[in-house]
């Protein structure tokens, strides 16, 4: 496994591979899916946390499941731009990913992600008890549309260039 920038995924995907986004709480860890053109996010169910081994088995069970060609992981910086204990947790978390996966990890700036999703679930009108169920991978969702909009633009920009 190794830990990619977002212009080197964009190298390393063939046509036609998906890929997972992935926001690391606590106690959830919010997960969503690309399609294979990789235009479009969509939360999946988020996996309940318990012990680092666990998840981890979870997690690539659901990648082997649904064929992950990588994965896009939100990192949670602070809104000055500075890396916070969460930031440490999230990047700890990777490293011990790459004793088990030879799946990329792509880090993407989540900042108000949160607050992106909880704004658009209380648009849907979903009630409180649901948001707080869904809040994380809709947050994923929000992470990964990010990067998959930026893979377009470097895939346009490709296409410009050749």
């Amino acid at each position: 496994m190794t830990v990619m920038t977002i212009e080197e995924m964009a190298a390393f995907l063939q046509p036609g591979q998906a890929i997972a986004g992935l926001d690391l709480g606590t106690k959830t860890i919010g997960l969503s899916m690309s399609d294979l053109g990789r235009r479009f996010s969509t939360p999946r169910p988020v996996i309940r946390r318990e012990k680092f081994t666990i998840d981890a088995e979870v997690l690539l069970a659901f990648s082997k499941k649904e064929k992950v060609a990588g994965f896009v992981i939100g990192l949670p910086m602070n809104m000055d731009g500075s890396a916070g204990p969460r930031v440490q947790a999230t990047r700890a978390f990777v490293r011990n990913m790459e004793q088990k996966t030879a799946l990329p990890f792509v880090y993407w700036d989540e900042r108000l992600s949160t607050v992106a999703a909880e704004r658009a679930l209380l648009e849907m009108d979903v009630s409180r008890a649901k948001r707080a169920e869904r809040i994380d991978s809709a947050a994923a969702s929000f992470i990964l549309q990010g990067a998959l909009d930026r893979l377009s633009a470097l895939s346009r920009a490709d296409d410009f260039d050749a």
